[in-house]
């Protein structure tokens, strides 16, 4: 810090410099040093700054310095004035804020920690109830002999404000309800910057605007502050080419159009193309704009061909209901038609109905539930999800049938790391002759369900070695996730060790798990979580390689 900051070095290039200006410079250098030695929390160093001749009789100055003991934080008085103060609703906040200070008794002073601790303080105070909130007073008493320094920060919340009504710009191309039904900010509501920066996000990935910023003016009224919404329309139209791999299906590319108003019914269509070697698909989305309870018509179609290598099922299917999507539960209600045709050489001595061969009409209704910490990063939380569906088989031999699928993922934060617990089960309740598409029933393994087995290889052995779809799943995995360490400090890479299990079978008493045991590395990258890992199918005796982006739940 001396070599970099000490005001002597600036006259080093002087060449002219006289006598008299430079023992002025010496009797300034102790002050000089004094002061940045206290920054780093030493306020009784011993400095001693001496003459010595130099080469050509530049003289030489050298500065020694002794900086004693480091001073320590004694006590720490953290006092509110305003709104926050007297309210009851704001003890929660108070005591977050106490919790939270970042520079406690015992811990080593440095200005840089001090000034640090203040703006956390301050930045908690704003972020909820209380924009208008500032830092009133601040006071680091040093006491040298005793190598402490007493802390005083006095935080003055102000009024408490609440949100006025929406005042939107930048919207010209779509629908202006568009915005207040996308940024679900409510007047009436507290203040809470978290819930801006959600709307801000809501508003930027819904695909109808390039930016979007939304904030309020401290200086409007606390009863009901305008608030701001800023946008930047995206253009009506997009096309999005893409090239890809995953280990489950390799190389891919894909082309992807988006029309953000279609002519005639303003809804967003969707329509993308994806070419790989075992799930080819077309499929066309469209979506309403959102009413006021956040609800949207769907309709979709698709068309895919899963490649199993003894079975190639060409599936098709259509939907249309209505889905919801909110900060935590999401909620879709919809009819839907399937159809699945089998061929291949594995349909040889195989019924229909084992391989998967045929058409359904069904009614579903399906609820998840998010409540992580942060996504896509999230460091504990837990997410609930199900879907419920019931319909018949279509054809000749039209049978009744029920499909229930439940899916639970925990994470738990440990003293080093975290615990991913991961749970699915589904069933299809029906008639043993009914012949139930393929893409309704259950075949598991592969990147993102048992690591150590390839994607659909976890199913019901039929003739010829040919695997296929049953009425019943079980899956489960745990995993260690550990930061890797960098000069002592958590990284963006993590470590983990996991246990994956998956079974599949036409009655649940017959349910045999497949395990895969292995290790891998995380990244946190721009686009999400990047999955590698090294996996052994302890079944199959075969060691594979998985690799995944992002987080879905």
């Amino acid at each position: 810090m001396l070599e970099k900051h000490l005001e002597l070095q600036r006259y080093r290039a002087v060449t002219d410099l006289d006598e008299v200006e430079l023992r002025r410079l010496i009797v300034l250098a102790e002050r000089n040093v004094r002061n940045l030695v206290g920054t780093l929390g030493y306020f009784s160093p011993q400095i001693r700054i001496t003459r010595e001749s130099g080469v050509n009789e530049r003289p030489t100055i050298v500065v020694t310095v002794d900086p004693g003991e480091a001073t320590h934080i004694g006590p720490v008085a953290i006092t509110f004035a305003g709104d926050i103060a007297e309210s009851p609703d704001a003890v929660s906040q108070r005591m977050k804020i106490q919790r939270d200070w970042s520079l406690p008794t015992g811990q080593r002073f440095t200005q840089d920690a001090w000034d640090g601790a203040k703006m956390q303080a301050l930045r908690e105070l704003v972020a909820r109830r209380y924009p208008a909130g500032r830092l009133a007073g601040s006071l680091a008493d040093v006491d040298a002999p005793t190598y402490t320094a007493s802390l005083t920060l006095n935080l003055d919340s102000g009024p408490l404000y609440r949100l006025g009504p929406l005042q939107v710009s930048g919207v010209g191309r779509y629908d202006p309800v568009l915005v207040p039904r996308l940024a679900r900010l409510n007047a009436g509501t507290v203040y809470d910057q978290n819930q801006l920066v959600q709307a801000q996000q809501r508003l930027a990935s819904s695909g109808y605007f390039d930016s979007a910023y939304i904030f309020i003016d401290p200086d409007s009224d606390p009863l009901a502050a305008p608030v701001q919404v800023q946008v930047r329309e995206a253009k009506l139209q997009k096309l999005v080419l893409g090239l890809g791999a995953t280990t489950d299906s390799g190389p891919r590319a894909s082309i992807e159009h988006t029309h953000h108003r279609v002519p005639g019914i303003g809804w967003n269509a969707v329509t993308k193309l994806q070419l790989e070697k075992k799930s080819p698909f077309a499929q066309t989305e469209w979506t309403s704009i959102p009413d006021e309870a956040n609800w949207r018509w769907v309709a979709l179609g698709r068309a895919e061909r899963l490649d199993d290598s003894a079975l190639i099922t060409q599936a098709q299917r259509l939907r249309f209901g209505q889905t919801q999507t909110g900060d935590r539960i999401d909620r879709s209600m919809y009819l839907q038609y399937d159809r699945s045709m089998v061929h291949g050489a594995g349909v040889l001595g195989n019924s229909a109905a084992d391989t998967g061969d045929g058409s359904a009409l069904t009614a579903n209704y399906v609820w998840t539930g998010r409540y992580f910490d942060s996504l896509p990063f999230p460091g504990k939380g837990h997410g609930l999800g199900f879907e419920l569906g019931g319909g018949t088989t279509l054809g000749q031999d039209r049978q009744p049938f029920v499909r229930a699928v439940g899916r639970w993922l925990g994470i738990e934060a440990l003293q080093s790391g975290r615990i991913a617990i991961r749970a699915e089960t589904g069933a299809v309740l029906a008639n043993g002759t009914a012949h139930i598409p393929g893409t309704e029933l259950f075949r598991t393994g592969g990147d993102s369900t048992v690591r150590g087995y390839g994607l659909r290889d976890i199913g019901i052995p039929l003739a010829n070695g040919v695997t296929g779809p049953g009425h019943y799943l079980a899956v489960g995995s745990i995993e260690w996730q550990r930061p890797i360490l960098r000069d002592g400090r958590p990284s963006e890479w993590e470590n983990t060790l996991f246990l994956d299990a998956g079974a599949v079978a036409e009655k649940p008493q017959d349910l045999r798990f497949s395990v895969g045991v292995g290790t891998g590395v995380r990244w946190r990258s721009p686009i999400g979580p990047l999955q590698i890992d090294l996996a052994y199918g302890v079944k199959v005796k075969r060691v594979r390689l998985h690799v995944n982006v992002g987080f879905v739940f």
